[in-house]
């Protein structure tokens, strides 16, 4: 059964929610002060967050910072607004999916699914190294030597395995999915700050995932 929780003050919707999740072996923990939501993860060990935007106290933005700054579980965040640059901060502050309120409780179950699906589980954590002149860049799947978040670890596998091909932003699109991003082609944009932060020893001046001026974003050919 997979393990969820909701950080979300609307209690009716919390209610609902554990009772539509059970039907699909979801469990559902609900809590609505986000000041728990630490706690909470520690406590319950879910496989996946689901982070309202509007709360009292914190909103699900700060929330979700601070979740990143120790865990790389997948978040989707809920939004009853549903606006562009709401789908954008959401992505800055680390979250993997985005869903605009009213939602239909099984679109929630599909949006999960596809998270924990594309998790990498035990028979795909093998170690790749890659050493780009000073920099030895080692992703341990097991070992979490990156903590990666979905889409990050996503991207950074699309790469990896085309080094030296230049992809459109719609490309990328294309190959990750997940959080609406056809809506904005920034989220890629945020989405490759993102992982640069983590991967390159100088995100600013990046060695290993270059920008393709007029074009996009090409993953540096090791081989050369």
């Amino acid at each position: 059964m997979i393990k969820a929780l909701l950080v979300d003050d609307d209690l009716k919707l919390a209610e609902l929610l554990e009772s539509y999740l059970k039907k699909s072996d979801i469990k559902l923990e609900a809590i609505s002060d986000p000041l728990n939501t630490l706690p909470a993860i520690r406590n319950h060990n879910p496989e996946v967050i689901i982070l309202d935007v509007m709360m009292p106290k914190m909103n699900g933005f700060e929330v979700c910072e601070q979740i990143r700054k120790d865990y790389s579980l997948p978040v989707i965040m809920l939004s009853a607004r549903g606006e562009p640059n709401d789908k954008i901060r959401g992505l800055e502050s680390g979250a993997d999916d985005y869903l605009a309120k009213p939602f239909e409780p099984r679109e929630l179950v599909a949006r999960i699914m596809s998270l924990i699906r594309r998790i990498p589980t035990k028979k795909e954590s093998k170690n790749s190294i890659f050493e780009i002149d000073d920099l030895h860049l080692e992703i341990k799947m097991s070992g979490s030597v990156l903590d990666l978040t979905t889409k990050e670890y996503d991207l950074l596998s699309m790469f990896i395995n085309n080094p030296g091909i230049t992809f459109t932003r719609d490309e990328i699109i294309k190959e990750i999915k997940g959080i609406e991003a056809h809506l904005f082609s920034r989220s890629i944009d945020i989405l490759i700050s993102r992982l640069r932060q983590k991967i390159e020893s100088d995100p600013k001046s990046p060695k290993i995932i270059k920008t393709i001026w007029g074009k996009g974003y090409m993953f540096l050919d090791i081989e050369k």
